[in-house]
């Protein structure tokens, strides 16, 4: 079994569970898990499932570019001339 490092992994959406309302709220609520190999990102929404469902998509993907962004090689510009005094 080969084993990566988490920043490796890409974000997916784990569960979306429907759930109680937090106290003094109304409406329906879901509970969403995030997964990032060992990593793990909870939270809750208010609204229809699909409303939701397309919210937390819609994380992940932006997750997903950030840790991309992170993991690509960087190559530093050119330093200026200096110039002569």
């Amino acid at each position: 079994m080969i084993t990566r490092a988490n920043h490796e992994v890409p974000f997916r959406l784990a569960s979306l569970i429907e759930t109680g309302a937090p106290d003094g709220s109304e409406g329906t609520w879901y509970r969403y898990v995030i997964m990032q190999g060992t990593n793990e990102i909870t939270g809750i929404r208010n609204g229809p499932e699909a409303e939701v469902t397309h919210m937390v998509q819609e994380m992940v993907e932006r997750l997903n570019e950030r840790r991309i962004g992170k993991t690509k090689t960087r190559v530093k510009p050119p330093q200026e001339a200096k110039k002569a005094l």
